[in-house]
């Protein structure tokens, strides 16, 4: 795995995380709840993109 591929994934897991434990709270807040989601697809996108590159002999 290359290093770029390796340290999205770790971003996306992160906000993964992060909006597990906002969804988890007693009142979660949708302003935060919205922007994580946001992070969360961005980076989705760029590991996409990523693989959607042909890879070069």
């Amino acid at each position: 795995m290359k290093a770029r591929t390796f340290t999205l994934t770790q971003i996306h897991q992160r906000i993964d995380e992060r909006l597990r434990l906002e969804l988890r709270k007693r009142r979660p807040d949708p302003a935060e709840i919205s922007r994580l989601e946001t992070m969360k697809l961005r980076a989705k996108r760029a590991l996409n993109r990523l693989f959607a590159r042909p890879n070069p002999a």
